[in-house]
Parts: C-alpha cells; structure tokens; sequence
C-alpha cells in the first residue's frame, strides 16, 4: 500500500532512546554502588586468567540487590581484560535438574551435538565436562538453590579449568541443598553479601538508566526518587516501573511520563515481575503455591499433607518448606507469625501498594 505524504508526515514521538538500557537483564558499562562487590568478585576470580584454580564464590542477598547483574559485569570484564577467558549462564530455577544444568554448562561449550536428553547418563555429560580442555571457563549457576539435586556443584567444583558462581538469596537454603561432603567446601569458599538498595542508591540507578535509555526531560527527579521509595530497595521492580512508565508514556505518544502514567507503570510492573516468577515456579512448587491460593492461610506442616495428597513423588517436608521461603523472598506469599506458629497466603497487589 503506498501511503501519501500527509501520512508520512504524522511523526509519532519517541522519548526512548536505547531500550536495551530499561530491561532487567541489561549489563552497565559501570555499576552504581557495588564498587566494594565488584573487587571482592573479581580477586576471587583472577587466579583464572593465570590459569590456576579459582575459588567458588557464593554470592547472596534478596531479589533485586543487583546479584546476577555484578556476577555478570565482573565477568564481562575479565572476557575483556584476558583472551582465553570464557563465561556460561545457567538459570537453575528454569534448568533444575543435575541433566538440565549439565546440558547448558556443555551447551555454552558446544558439545551437545549427540547428546540425547533421554537416554544419555549423567556420569557422560560430567565425563565430558572433566575432558573439556578449551578456554578457561567462568560459570554463573543464578538460582543456585533452587537445583533439586545440587550435587552438580560438586561436579564442577572438582574442575580446576570452571571457576564457579554461585548465586542465591539466602545461605542456608543454598547449604540445605547439598550433602556433608561439600557444604565444608562451601562453607570455606568466598562470599560476596549483598544488601538491599537504599532509596539514593536506586535513585542514582534509576537516573543513569533514563540518561542513557530516555530523552532528555522526560522524568522529573522527583518522580525517580518516587520510583525508588516504591521499589523498597528492589533494584529488579525500580527499573521494571521505569520501564512500564517508558513504554506506556510512548504508547500514548506523549512527551513526558506523568504522574498518572506513573501510577499505572508501578501497577503494572509489579504485575509482570509476579507473573514471570509464576512462570519460573517448577511443577512441584507451583502445586505447593496452588494449594496456598486455594486454602491460605495455612501452616507448612498443612501444606505439605495437601501437597502429599496430590503428587506421585513428593518431596520432603524440609524441602517444601524451602519452597515456601523461596515464594516469600519473590512475593509470591507472605508468611505470618512466628516459626512454630507460622502461616502463608498469597500476595495480592493492592492500589495502595503499587502507588509511585
């Protein structure tokens, strides 16, 4: 269809610049206010470019305190700094299987060309990792305590040419997860804490953010540091509501983002990071969360008989109780009271809540 010259003329205005710069999973070129865990990281780290053994570093702190994005800008820049320095991701709340999280680690190698998922045994895909004899390879587990069979740190841990990341919100939940044999190991290894953001850390993440990926003038300081008392420390939900605010803002054609535009993003985002954590649940916690929703408020030891009743193979009382946690940290439930007398119901997003 040819479209006339009044037509073309109709400019639609668009105030973001770079969209990669508002996605979650973006990488800065420079990091706000983790200078102290971005040199702890990398020291752990360097005896690879040496080619010499690295600790396995553990790093940990509550969704949105910037954990995967450190993990990945610190070894980003040592792929910069030395040639023969490669890196492998493995989300292990989505690949939760010792075979799933074997196949990415030797899929990021190439070396999954006749690897069958249904018949090939474990023991050949940690052979196969054992000859590996390329580049030295830093490999990032994000969600580490979510493997259900965590012996695949061992696995790696044994591999001088694999320098190890692990990445979790708690510890203990990370420990809990392992047999005697490693959590020693662990236990030694380097850790690298991460606390929630304060609001002026966030402000300062949320205003390079809009610098780089927004017009100039289209958000009010102001409205970012409304973004971030919102957020309450979560850098993942600050930048999904700049995000969302962006997006609508565009959508609507208009050249600022308003205050009523900003009440809506914070709605919204809060809505689609539940919803891809929803998405991320395995088959076995999403039952748990499922029986939440139907029956809450209930107590774990309730929860886990309703779950019995419905599963060939249920896990055990401890590690549904893992589940749980994992779901509170994601605000996905709320646990009310104390251990003994503890409760969960769901989270539901209220206006009140979402209000920027």
């Amino acid at each position: 269809m040819l479209i006339s010259l009044d037509e073309k003329s109709v400019c639609h205005y668009r105030m973001i610049r770079d969209a990669r710069v508002l996605r979650a999973g973006f990488v800065p070129r420079e990091v706000e206010h983790r200078d102290q865990e971005v040199n702890h990281l990398s020291s752990v780290l360097e005896p690879i470019t040496n080619e010499e053994p690295a600790d396995t570093a553990i790093v940990t702190g509550p969704s949105g305190a910037g954990k995967t994005c450190i993990s990945q800008f610190v070894t980003e820049r040592l792929r910069e700094e030395v040639l023969d320095v490669e890196a492998t991701y493995v989300n292990c709340w989505r690949n939760y299987t010792r075979f799933r999280t074997l196949y990415q680690i030797l899929d990021g190698l190439g070396e999954t060309i006749d690897i069958h998922r249904q018949s090939t045994p474990h023991d050949e895909l940690v052979d196969r990792l054992q000859q590996y004899d390329g580049p030295r390879r830093v490999v990032i587990l994000d969600e580490a305590d979510q493997l259900e069979d965590a012996s695949v740190i061992y696995d790696l841990h044994s591999l001088p040419q694999f320098a190890i990341i692990c990445i979790a919100n708690q510890e203990q939940e990370l420990f809990s997860r392992v047999d005697d044999r490693l959590v020693s190991r662990l236990r030694s290894s380097e850790h690298v804490r991460m606390d929630s953001y304060h609001d002026e850390q966030l402000y300062d993440i949320l205003q390079a953010r809009a610098k780089w990926g927004l017009d100039q003038d289209v958000i009010a300081d102001d409205q970012l540091y409304r973004i971030a008392d919102a957020a309450a420390g979560d850098a993942r939900l600050a930048i999904g509501i700049l995000r969302s605010a962006a997006s609508k803002a565009d959508r609507e054609n208009s050249e600022r983002i308003t205050d009523d535009i900003l009440l809506d993003a914070a709605t919204d985002a809060r809505a689609q990071i539940k919803q891809k954590s929803l998405d991320s649940l395995t088959p076995h916690q999403r039952i748990v969360y499922d029986i939440v929703r139907e029956h809450g408020p209930l107590g774990p030891s309730d929860i886990h008989d309703r779950y019995t009743e419905e599963v060939d193979d249920p896990r055990t009382k401890r590690t549904v109780r893992t589940y749980l946690s994992k779901m509170a940290q994601y605000n996905l439930l709320k646990a009310e009271g104390t251990s003994r007398d503890r409760e969960y119901s769901i989270v539901t997003t209220s206006v009140a809540s979402a209000t920027a």
